[in-house]
């Protein structure tokens, strides 16, 4: 999303994790997305990904929050760590499902305090317009909401439940998330993401 808001113009590679390309392996051997390749720097983590877009352009102040806030460490940090237990708790017997998801439950509780309306009644955290906040936490609280969505939703947090369907609904997200076949070796490129 941060790329796609900067307006950077990138060759768009859509890859299946169970058939990694051997180019993505290449430029990046721990074998996760994203993987930006810029020249000869890789970038292969989402927050640095988004700091080098944000670095380029950021016409609308998103950095008004810094990457290194507080609430995106966390996010990146315990929450992650909750919310990979609650949607893979089969191969981490050492809780229930349910303890993972009442673990993360503070967090989610912390960002319904946090949400800020505008002036359309819009939720965003931490202000009044979207931010890296926002594009930094939506995707694993996404991910979160959907591994049960009824739970997800019978939690009393309406800003929240707000906040996540403005950002399900908006068009940048629903733009990025469009599908494409996967790339294969030695096809021509001519997915650009950013135009």
């Amino acid at each position: 999303m941060a790329v796609f808001y900067c307006g950077v113009e990138c060759e768009l590679r859509e890859v299946v994790l169970k058939n990694k390309p051997a180019a993505m392996l290449t430029a990046s051997p721990k074998g996760t997305v994203p993987v930006l390749v810029d020249a000869d720097q890789v970038i292969d983590e989402s927050i640095d990904v988004m700091a080098w877009a944000l670095a380029k352009s950021d016409p609308d102040a998103w950095l008004l929050h810094g990457l290194d806030h507080p609430l995106i460490q966390y996010n990146d940090g315990e929450f992650k760590f909750n919310l990979d237990r609650y949607k893979y708790f089969e191969r981490y017997p050492e809780h229930s499902q349910s303890w993972y998801f009442n673990n993360a439950l503070p967090f989610l509780t912390e960002l319904e305090s946090l949400c800020v309306a505008d002036e359309s009644s819009n939720y965003f955290l931490g202000n009044a317009a979207i931010s890296v906040l926002d594009i930094a936490i939506f995707p694993f609280v996404r991910q979160f909401a959907f591994v049960d969505k009824p739970r997800f939703d019978a939690l009393e947090l309406p800003r929240l439940h707000a906040w996540l369907a403005l950002l399900l609904d908006s068009e940048i997200f629903l733009k990025v998330m469009a599908k494409y076949p996967p790339w294969e070796p030695f096809q021509e490129d001519r997915i650009l993401l950013g135009t």
